[in-house]
Parts: structure tokens; C-alpha cells; sequence
């Protein structure tokens, strides 16, 4: 409060005792003359507040205050003065507001927010064209309920939104959306949606053509394999000179071989999202015949592979495609790890689920090359990969498998150390005898 007002504030009270004063000394009734002054001073307070209250119920935006004195009219000008910078300020805030959503209203992709219960907030327009939500009637329902694919209620429930969920859209089928969910302050969710339809017919073209392509190979790779195998029966009757060229056809032939078979495998895996004989495969007797494999691919070498198993543990799914993706691993470690090297694959169980781990104690892997170790092709070491007979698609083969099978595939790996990759299944994959 301003200096001044409290010294007019203090002078109206003095005169208004002294008035008391005045008229008990001619009425010779001090204490009543006291009381009726206090009396008059508190009844001027009350009509004060009354008028406080009355504006401050009734007053429209802008309206200033009434008059006031002494006391009352600071107190008036500072409530006025707080109003109006609390007016600013929500105007300020209301024009970012507004900014905001009619940026997003501009965008191409859905930007929906969800409360902690995963009920709608608030969207923009493009989740109205995406999804078929409505504005007002969709507010306040889970978003669960509006778009009903099995795919998103499991996504959603599950907590793990590291990756995004392409599905078709609950409006067009023909259009795919990919979803990105991301929590934020008390467990709100960011729902964003993207049209992913021209990159979709783009990754289906590719399958395609690799399907295509991989099988019009096949018929006469075949043949020419078939004849250079014949050439080299009856290689006393050629040429010497036309041995090395011939082994280092077949060589290739083969080469070309193993790589059309990981192709075919890689476009039947990802024509499907889940196998058809789902059905409990017993893990352990699988990796003891994989271990006998690598055993005989490893005779050079002489590893020492051991095996650690829970007997009990079953997984459900294909066991083709398991054997495949678990071959994948330990064939992999059988190749990279130098003679005389420890290989350790190893099986169990948990609340988690069900884990298969592959550790060796070969040269390891660069931390810059792990992130894209699972991708087609891709190889640390393209001529130690051309020497050992690697297609690159190994690892991509056992990343669509682990999917299609609800796992993931883990790796670590430190340079000179060695290497331990690790499958895990959920628990809703796991099965025991």
C-alpha cells in the first residue's frame, strides 16, 4: 500500500476518535460516544464491502470500479489493476491457443491427445479424416472404442510404444496409417498418426519384385548349378586349365543359391503376421540338433559349444521358422569366432517369458553397427562376410521371425570380448510340460 493512503488512514481514525472525544465531552458520555463513532465507522466499512462485492459479481470485462476513499479506493484500484493484467495475460495465452491449433488443424497427420485413461482431449482435423473421429460427440470416449483394431487395443495396452503400429485405416482400408504413441506429464498420451499408404504399395512393390525376381532365379541358377556340378564329376576329362574356373563357378553358384533361398524365406515371412501351425514346440531338443550342426560346421575349428537348457520350456509357434531364426545365431557364432573359441547358447525361462541367449567369445561388433546389424545386406565386414559364405540377411531373417513370434532380439557386443545375442519371447508365448 502507498505510504499515503496508510497516513490518511491513520488521520481518519484520529478524527474520528477525537469526534467521539468532542462529543462526550458535551454529552459527558465518553464511552458511548466511542461506541456510536466506531459504530458509524464500521457501518461506512460494511457499505464499502457490500459495493466490493457487488462489483466484483456483477462487473463485465473492462468495467472499472466504483469510487472508493481513503482505504477502499487503493483496494479498489488494485483488484481493477490485477484483473486487467490477468485479462492480458489469458488473452496472451488464448492467441497461443488459438496459434497452436491452427497450426495443427494445418497439418497433414493426426495429432490426437489422450488422457491417463487413454480418453480423448482433444484432435486435430486430419484425425477426423484419419480416424472418423466426430467433434464434440467422440470427446471424453476411449480412444479404444473408436478405433476397434485388435492390433491397436494390444498396442496400447502394452505399454511399449518404442515402435510405431502400422495398421488400415478404421475409415478406407486401402489407406495405412502408422501410429506413434508417446506419454507425456501424468501419463496423458501424444497419439500421432501418419498416411503411410504410397510408402506401404512402395515396401509391397519391393516384396514384389525381391519374391518375383528370387523365384524367376531359381529355375535356371538350378540348371546352371546342375551342369557345373556335372562339369566337375568329370573334371579329368577337362581342361586343366578350366578346373579353378569351374570350382570358383560352383562356388559362386552356391553362394547365389543360399541368397535366393534367404529371399524366398524373408518374402514368406513377411506375407504373413503370424504362423499357422501355432502350436507348442519343444525348444530343447531343437537347439541340442542345432548344436550338433554347428558341431559339424565347426570341425576345423574345434569350438566348444555348450548348451543350457530348461527341458520343460516350451514356446509356441512354428518350429521351422524357429529353427531357422535360432539356427541363424549360433551358425553366426560358429562362423566369427575364431578356432578354439567358447560358444555358450543358453535357454530359460521367467516372470519376463522365455529367453534364448548366444554367447561367444569372438572379435565383437563396433557400438556404430549394432542399431543396423538386423537390416538386409548389411554386413560389418563385407569381405570377412564374402569369405565365411554370408548372404547378410541372417539377422533380418531372425528380426522377422522374433515378430512374428511377439519377440525382439537384443545385442551386445564390446570389441575383442565377444558378442551375446538374446531372443525374448512374452510370457503369452511361453508353455510348459
Amino acid at each position: 500500500m502507498n505510504p499515503d493512503w496508510r497516513g490518511a488512514v491513520v488521520r481518519r481514525l484520529l478524527l474520528m476518535v477525537v469526534a467521539s472525544l468532542l462529543l462526550g465531552l458535551l454529552t459527558d458520555e465518553y464511552a458511548w460516544s466511542l461506541v456510536v463513532g466506531l459504530a458509524l465507522y464500521l457501518g461506512w466499512t460494511l457499505v464499502q464491502l457490500l459495493r466490493l462485492h457487488k462489483w466484483l459479481t456483477n462487473h463485465q470485462p473492462e468495467e472499472p470500479p466504483p469510487d472508493g476513499y481513503g482505504i477502499w479506493g487503493e483496494v479498489f484500484d488494485c483488484l481493477y489493476k490485477l484483473q486487467r493484467d490477468d485479462l492480458r495475460a489469458r488473452r496472451r495465452l488464448q492467441a497461443i491457443i488459438d496459434r497452436v491449433q491452427e497450426s495443427t488443424a494445418a497439418l497433414k497427420d493426426a495429432v490426437i491427445m489422450l488422457d491417463s485413461d487413454g480418453n480423448l482431449e482433444w484432435w486435430n482435423s486430419a484425425a477426423n479424416r484419419l480416424l472418423g473421429l466426430k467433434d464434440p460427440q467422440d470427446s471424453g470416449h476411449p480412444i479404444t472404442n473408436l478405433v476397434r483394431h485388435p492390433a491397436f487395443k494390444d498396442y496400447f495396452e502394452s505399454g511399449r510404444h518404442q515402435e510405431p503400429l502400422e495398421l488400415p485405416s478404421p475409415v478406407n482400408d486401402r489407406v495405412h496409417l502408422q501410429i506413434h504413441l508417446t506419454r507425456y506429464g501424468n501419463s496423458e498420451h501424444l497419439m500421432v498418426v501418419r498416411d503411410v499408404t504410397r510408402l506401404h504399395l512402395l515396401e509391397q512393390m519391393r516384396k514384389d519384385f525381391v519374391a518375383n525376381v528370387s523365384h524367376e532365379l531359381r529355375t535356371p541358377l538350378t540348371v546352371i548349378a546342375g551342369y557345373l556340378e556335372t562339369l566337375l564329376e568329370n573334371v579329368d576329362q577337362v581342361n586343366p586349365r578350366w578346373q579353378r574356373p569351374l570350382l570358383q563357378m560352383n562356388q559362386q553358384a552356391g553362394r547365389m543359391q543360399h541368397l535366393l533361398n534367404d529371399l524366398l524365406l524373408l518374402a514368406k515371412l513377411e506375407a504373413t503376421t503370424y504362423p499357422s501351425n501355432n502350436q507348442p514346440v519343444a525348444v530343447e531338443p531343437l537347439l541340442q540338433s542345432i548344436r550338433s550342426d554347428a558341431l559339424a560346421l565347426s570341425a576345423e575349428k574345434k569350438h566348444r559349444i555348450t548348451l543350457e537348457a530348461d527341458t520343460g520350456l516350451q514356446l509356441k509357434g512354428s518350429e521351422t521358422e524357429l529353427r531357422s531364426a535360432f539356427s541363424n545365431l549360433v551358425f553366426n557364432a560358429v562362423k566369427y569366432t575364431p578356432a578354439g573359441g567358447e560358444i555358450h547358447i543358453h535357454w530359460w525361462g521367467n516372470e519376463q517369458g522365455a529367453h534364448l541367449s548366444v554367447q561367444d567369445n569372438g572379435p565383437g561388433i563396433e557400438a556404430k553397427h549394432l542399431p543396423r546389424l538386423t537390416e538386409r545386406f548389411y554386413r560389418v565386414d563385407s569381405s570377412r562376410a564374402s569369405s565365411t559364405g554370408g548372404t547378410g540377411l541372417g539377422l533380418a531373417i531372425v528380426k522377422h521371425v522374433l515378430l512374428r513370434h511377439q519377440g525382439r532380439l537384443d545385442i551386445n557386443s564390446t570389441p575383442g570380448k565377444g558378442s551375446v545375442f538374446t531372443c525374448h519371447f512374452q510370457p503369452s508365448q511361453v508353455a510348459r510340460t
